[in-house]
């Protein structure tokens, strides 16, 4: 568990370019925090309890805004930036190096029992305030854009966005060359669809 809270820590070096030292990174990233609290609660929970576990996760959701069910499998090299309002569900298991943003969920879909919420795999960076729902698996390498609402399979080296998500870059290579993940660039459907129909009830109007 240490090696991986190591891991968890040099994860924190390498992907926030805001950190100055250890002693900062300690006291005040709250995701290391959220994180680290799961480690315990998680092997507790794998142990058989399951009370004791939930108010750890508990206090850890009052301490740093995110919550994470002790049942939740996570790999090492895990960051989550910032973090307020992360949702990570029971069944969710996480491979290594994956980064989540604030407002980040990984939920379910109903009250089925069982796998019942998502797989991400190696490498995968989710865009803040995502949400990726149901028993589906994110392949390595992907990149889920901010805001994007994933219902769906998405196959490896992807990048999504959209609601509901859809893949516009596949093996490195752009299914919409036009779209990638820049923030500043992403697509507005209804805002498209709202000027087309502007411009359509325009065009009636001067007939």
């Amino acid at each position: 568990m240490f090696k991986t809270i190591k891991a968890d820590i040099k994860a924190v070096y390498q992907r926030d370019p805001a950190v100055n030292n250890l002693f900062e990174i300690l006291l005040a990233y709250s995701g290391l925090h959220a994180i680290i609290i799961h480690r315990l609660s998680h092997w507790l929970y794998s142990l058989g309890l399951r009370t004791i576990p939930r108010l750890i996760a508990q206090l850890a959701r009052f301490l740093t805004g995110i919550e994470i069910h002790p049942g939740a499998k996570i790999g090492k090299g895990f960051f989550i930036d910032h973090g307020m309002g992360v949702v990570i569900g029971e069944t969710t298991e996480l491979g290594e190096d994956v980064t989540l943003y604030q407002g980040v969920t990984l939920g379910g879909t109903g009250k089925e029992k069982g796998k019942r919420h998502p797989t991400i795999g190696n490498n995968v960076l989710v865009g803040a305030g995502a949400k990726i729902l149901g028993s589906i698996k994110i392949g390595n390498d992907s990149k889920i854009g901010a805001g994007s609402v994933v219902l769906k399979d998405v196959p490896a080296n992807s990048t999504v966005i959209g609601i509901p998500g859809r893949v516009i870059r596949r093996e490195g290579k752009p299914i919409h060359p036009e779209l990638d993940l820049n923030h500043c660039e992403l697509p507005d459907p209804i805002g498209d669809a709202i000027r087309s129909l502007q411009q359509r009830l325009n065009q009636l109007e001067e007939k």
